[in-house]
């Protein structure tokens, strides 16, 4: 479980601001992160219509696709 310790300050504006400790903004960052991922996975998963390809086959299409770029 994520534990952070955020102090709130306020600019002169009179807007609220948060400060965290900067390992705890990373972590934040990493978790936040990870939760993309896992969102860009499940929308892959959505879409999967269970057809693949040999890797080497992949791979070849890659480089055609890079062939007729340049």
């Amino acid at each position: 479980m994520l534990i952070i310790h955020p102090q709130y300050i306020k600019d002169t504006a009179g807007k609220n601001l948060v400060i965290l400790p900067q390992h705890e903004f990373d972590d934040l960052m990493e978790e936040l992160e990870e939760l993309e991922d896992i969102r860009l996975y499940d929308e892959a998963k959505k879409h999967d219509t269970g057809e693949r390809i040999p890797m080497e086959e992949a791979f070849k299409r890659i480089e055609e696709n890079r062939n007729k770029k340049a």
